[in-house]
């Protein structure tokens, strides 16, 4: 038999060889020393404190390090002065701490001092913008779970300058969401972090908007950073109010005051169409109040307006007013039930007022609607007199005023009769 020629086998000659995916993530482990080490010689010509020549240094360095690559890398070296590993300890590599990092700043922590930090972080991020996805979603929530293992100094930098870059817009308030864990939480670590948070931000914003910060970050309960056996509203309000922050504490109160009220809304207009008797709807929402306590003058107006609006309004025209007066009649019961005191009366005129001032099919029958709660034992003659003259709110007021003048008169004068009975 012919032996057959023998072929040879293909070279790899000139190949470029990709590399597994696990050796690559083995290598990149110590990579991000490399970056520490090259971000660190653009420092060595820079004066401590000058702050400009820092921003512009970062910003070069930007040209040639890979800054997206090593994104929470670089946030470490600036924020904390170094590289940490998984439980929040510093990479014990024998490097130095960085030359530009918020923990250089002197002790007591002045708001001022950061500020400039800050502002070198957002010539930074303005210049390269894909930088300020990293920070919000993955370096502050890492450096915010290692908040116990600093120094009660670093803490309060590092707390400063997240509160500070929420206010500026630089991250949202999500990341606050790390220092809800278990190990945070226990021996009041979260709820001091995150006062310090919200004392920063609120050095530079409105409770407002520190309000509809949180709400896009998704942080719906400031009970959660506190401990588990604290976690009840009084709490929080004392808290805040305790630590100069009464504005936290009155935002909190509203927002479970709006909670309660909404149930309440809901609650009302489902026994309205169950056709549920006064006492029923009565016993219903002293049981809501019962677990959720809330003052007479912060649900009256939210009694009359679920009552009201699940009114049928479809009769005439000419016949609205005799409707309007029938239905506040047969739900003057119910509202007696939660006027007990002056200010929730007068609170109750008062939403009266803007219903009428809102809904002008039944404003002329204002009068009357105050004459049926006044003779209902609804509302007193001295509540109507204090709005009259001095409580009523902004909304038509001039009209409403005078058109109540002849009740007042007609009360003062009953009033003047009744004083003259008992001096005889």
């Amino acid at each position: 038999m012919s032996q057959q020629p023998s072929t040879s086998k293909p070279s790899l000659q000139g190949v470029r060889i990709k590399a597994r995916k696990g050796a690559v993530k083995a290598q990149a482990k110590h990579e991000p020393a490399v970056f520490r080490d090259q971000l660190y010689k653009y420092f060595e010509t820079v004066q401590p404190g000058d702050f400009d020549a820092y921003t512009t240094k970062l910003i070069q360095a930007g040209g040639s390090l890979e800054f997206l690559k090593y994104a929470d890398v670089l946030f470490e070296i600036i924020l904390v002065g170094g590289l940490l590993q998984p439980g929040g300890s510093y990479v014990d590599d024998g490097a130095p701490t960085s030359p530009f990092t918020l923990f250089h700043v002197q002790e007591p922590v002045q708001t001022e001092e950061i500020k400039q930090y800050i502002e070198v972080l957002n010539k930074l991020i303005r210049r390269y913008k894909y930088l300020q996805k990293p920070l919000e979603e993955s370096s502050l929530p890492s450096l915010l779970q290692y908040v116990n293992r600093w120094s009660p100094g670093q803490k309060d930098k590092l707390c400063v300058a997240v509160g500070l870059l929420m206010a500026t817009g630089l991250a949202n308030a999500s990341s606050l969401a790390s220092l809800t864990k278990d190990h945070l939480v226990k021996n009041d670590v979260a709820v001091n972090a995150v006062t310090i948070i919200f004392r920063s931000y609120l050095s530079e914003q409105t409770m407002d908007h520190l309000s509809a910060t949180l709400k896009r970050g998704g942080i719906k309960d400031l009970t959660a950073f506190f401990p588990p056996n604290k976690r009840e509203s009084k709490n929080l309000e004392e808290h805040f109010k305790k630590e100069g922050l009464p504005q936290v504490a009155e935002w909190w109160t509203k927002k479970q005051y709006a909670a309660i009220r909404e149930n309440i809304t809901r609650e009302l207009a489902d026994l309205v169409e169950r056709g549920e008797a006064p006492d029923a709807m009565i016993a219903s929402i002293k049981t809501l109040l019962e677990e959720s306590p809330i003052p007479e003058t912060e649900i009256i107006g939210c009694i009359w307006q679920a009552l009201m609006t699940n009114v049928d309004w479809s009769a005439r025209a000419d016949q609205i007013e005799g409707l309007a007066l029938r239905e506040v009649t047969k739900i003057a019961p119910i509202l007696e039930a939660f006027t007990s005191g002056a200010k929730s009366q007068v609170a109750l005129i008062n939403s009266v007022q803007i219903h009428c001032y809102e809904d002008t099919r039944i404003m002329k029958a204002f009068p009357q609607i105050l004459k049926v709660l006044y003779n209902k034992d609804v509302v007193s003659d001295q509540a109507i007199i204090y709005w009259q003259q001095k409580g009523s709110k902004p909304q038509g007021r001039q009209h409403f005023v005078k058109a109540a003048e002849p009740l007042v008169k007609f009360l003062q004068e009953e009033d003047s009769e009744e004083e003259e009975d008992e001096e005889k």
